[in-house]
């Protein structure tokens, strides 16, 4: 569009395409950094400033509070006109006011209550008591994924079959008595208030017809964060003759693990028959950068494709630093913001994103030691998080069994039978004798039914097992074995979900803390009672309050719609990013390429990207292959920090596939001169690299790597259900194939 316009004048061409564009179906591809907020934000006001749009005509929906608070605040300064007027808000929130208006149509009491995440857990796992279901087997927060991963996708229990299978059968019957509880006592969860408000606009065509009449604009937010019965929700508003306008980024979409289909960016465009803009310029980070995060996810198919640049091309070159374990990683990290404190830039500038939560432990640790202040963003410190709260508890009892905070935590985790009233009784003898929850549970034992008397005098059993069996062990073998003889790994293990693995993970990384742990000098006291004292102190250690200069540490998730000047993307190794479950999954893989997009493109000047050679993992050591990703980024742009020999460094062909062994000897290396690693002469290695082998306790895999020679040669093999293992070559009984 040519002329000058008040709404456009701050709007590059790309964007005024976009903000003015014709009234038909448009999908907006915004790449990261190039202002996809400003574009919805001037189209809802060109909408009702230029072609006549009633303020209370338009629905615009977004994802979360922040966003919808933001994007009605601007809408109201571009046109000056009071919020309360403007249908703005994310999709739970515009799917309860509809629910609120239609109450009856809906078949709900007008004083319907929502129940949050936790009320719905506390309903689920009281369902479970009432139908005799043993929680070990039906672990509440597995019921209750699947009840909401249904109704997200649109599904009522008499949509689903059973498919022959038993454990499914039950999980359809749970659900159906889950949701009749819900109706009888006139409460919705989160999913349930788009799944009803959708069935009440489908089911009363008077009622769709009024909305799509009074909606015929409709704005969406993040839309590839989408999942099947949002999707279904805007298609159902918009109907034939809606025009709904919606920006997204398929490179951005790294949330399928809670639903989000990338595919409904493509199902758009074929659905409406909409119109691609596409936002490429980019305003945050440098050319640089820009360029590894192009070449990092060309390497997906089945993109809508766009190109990221900028308008000042070049800048600082991506430092990649290759640390000897994740001691060395996190002092690298450290050292470089100090660096660049010494500089004069603030702590806040600089980031450190992480594929796991349960990576933040060793800089955390680090930033404690240097004495620099640092906040966990969207999650807890290391030591505040539940699952170690809890191993620590089972840890406390074996020492001190009159913890009655420990006792009180853990008596029922894993669930074993030991109900409120049987507490109850426990508790009131404490109090009665004047003793510990502890002694009063074995005092009270003779006065419980045999049911409750029996799990309680398990529990005391097992903390008197535990304490036997890790008296005489080393202080990280004493946390491996609570954790596991506790049934707490395992309790986790089972809930099959990125939250379940997340809290594995945690507690893995709690036996490397005791692994690493060293008293004070002074300090007299048993191992495991100085490394509890020290868990307790750093528990009570105040993250940095909002406001104060600090570093900020965060999970690349964590980390989407976020930027800063300084960005540490560590951990960049094969089995931890991508993860193992992701390295061969066709769905998983594209997704975790994605998230690396992401974190690469969150650096506006200065990016750094560090793997480790080896890395603590459960209280052992495991050598990984640098990151796949990094094998992505051309060799032009990076300036490895420390080159040395034998640091490793996947290659890849054009097309993508990885080539196991290769070596980085230099940092001007490019990828022609760059040639794989093969035995030395006189190296007894029949085998060679990237052949499939065959081992019998390990199964099948690919060698991907040598070290040493003779009788002391090793070699690492990728194995399909093991993962990377290193192997003394001599003694491997590898079986070539």
């Amino acid at each position: 569009m040519t002329g000058s316009h008040p709404l456009l004048d701050a709007l590059n061409e790309a964007q005024r395409a976009a903000v003015s564009a014709p009234l038909s179906p448009t999908l907006v591809l915004a790449g990261a950094g190039s202002g996809k907020t400003r574009v919805l934000t001037h189209r809802a006001a060109w909408l009702i400033e230029e072609t006549g749009v009633a303020p209370q005509g338009l629905l615009a929906v977004t994802f979360t509070n922040k966003a919808a608070t933001e994007m009605r605040g601007r809408i109201e300064s571009l046109l000056d006109i009071p919020g309360s007027t403007l249908w703005v808000g994310t999709f739970h929130g515009i799917a309860h006011r509809l629910l609120r208006r239609h109450w009856r149509e809906a078949s709900l009491p007008q004083t319907f209550q929502i129940l949050d995440n936790d009320d719905q857990y506390r309903l689920v796992r009281k369902l479970l008591k009432e139908q005799n279901l043993d929680e070990q087997r039906w672990v509440p927060r597995e019921v209750q994924g699947f009840i909401n991963r249904e109704k997200d996708e649109g599904r009522r229990p008499k949509h689903l079959q059973d498919r022959g299978d038993p454990t499914r059968r039950e999980l359809i019957r749970l659900y159906d008595l889950y949701q009749r509880r819900c109706d009888q006592q006139g409460v919705v969860d989160f999913a349930e208030l788009l799944l009803r408000s959708f069935e009440v606009i489908r089911d009363q065509p008077p009622l769709a017809d009024f909305y799509r009449h009074r909606f015929r604009h409709v704005l969406v937010d993040e839309f590839q964060d989408t999942n099947g019965i949002q999707y279904d929700w805007v298609k159902l508003i918009c109907g034939a003759s809606g025009v709904p306008f919606v920006v997204g980024d398929d490179d951005q979409s790294i949330y399928r693990w809670r639903g989000a289909r990338v595919e409904n960016m493509q199902n758009f465009r074929r659905d409406f028959g909409a119109t691609v803009f596409k936002l490429e310029q980019n305003y945050r980070s440098t050319g640089v950068i820009l360029g590894a995060a192009n070449e990092v996810i060309r390497r997906n198919e089945d993109r809508l494709g766009k190109e990221l640049w900028t308008a000042a091309p070049g800048g600082e070159p991506i430092r990649l630093y290759a640390a000897f374990n994740e001691r060395d990683e996190a002092d690298f990290v450290i050292e470089r913001i100090r660096e660049h404190a010494r500089n004069g830039l603030p702590l806040a500038s600089a980031a450190v994103l992480y594929r796991s939560n349960a990576q933040s432990r060793s800089f955390e640790e680090a930033l404690v030691n240097a004495r620099i202040p640092y906040r966990v963003y969207g999650g807890l410190r290391f030591f505040e998080r539940a699952e170690i709260k809890d191993a620590l508890a089972y840890l406390r009892l074996t020492q001190t069994r009159s913890d009655d905070g420990s006792f009180e935590r853990v008596v029922n985790l894993p669930t074993r039978g030991i109900g409120p009233s049987t507490l109850d009784r426990v508790r009131e003898l404490a109090r009665a004798q004047g003793v510990p929850l502890w002694d009063a549970a074995q005092a009270a034992l003779p006065s419980l039914s045999t049911r409750a008397a029996t799990a309680l005098n398990n529990f005391i059993e097992l903390v008197e097992r535990l304490a036997l069996e890790i008296d005489s062990l080393e202080l990280h073998e004493q946390v491996r074995a609570v954790i596991e003889g506790s049934g707490l790994r395992e309790h986790h293990a089972r809930e099959h979900d990125t939250r379940g693995e997340a809290r594995v993970e945690n507690l893995d990384e709690l036996v490397n803390a005791a692994e690493g742990f060293h008293p004070e000098l002074d300090d007299d006291l048993p191992l495991l009672s100085s490394f509890l004292a020290h868990a307790s102190l750093e528990s009570g250690e105040t993250q940095a309050a909002d406001g104060r200069d600090s570093v900020q540490l965060m999970t690349l998730h964590s980390a989407k719609g976020l930027e800063f000047p300084t960005v540490f993307v560590v951990g960049l190794e094969e089995g931890l990013f991508p993860s193992e479950r992701s390295a061969f999954d066709l769905e998983k893989l594209p997704e975790e390429r994605r998230l690396c997009y992401v974190g690469i493109t969150r650096a506006m000047q200065r990016l750094y990207l560090s793997h480790a050679e080896s890395r603590r993992i459960y209280g052992r050591t495991e050598y990984r292959a640098p990151s796949r990703f990094l094998g992505e980024i051309p060799a032009a742009l990076v300036e490895e920090v420390r080159p040395r020999l034998s640091v490793s460094r996947p290659l890849y062909d054009p097309d993508g596939a990885r080539h196991p062994g290769h070596r980085r000897h230099a940092s001007k290396a490019t990828p022609d001169t760059i040639k794989p690693r093969q035995p030395a002469a006189g190296e007894d290695t029949p085998i060679r690299l990237g052949a499939r082998v065959r081992h019998p306790k390990f199964g099948e895999g690919v060698v991907i790597r040598y070290e040493g020679n003779g009788a002391n040669q090793q070699v690492q093999v990728n194995f399909e259900q093991a993962g990377q293992k290193w192997l003394m070559y001599a003694y491997a009984k590898l079986e070539a194939m």
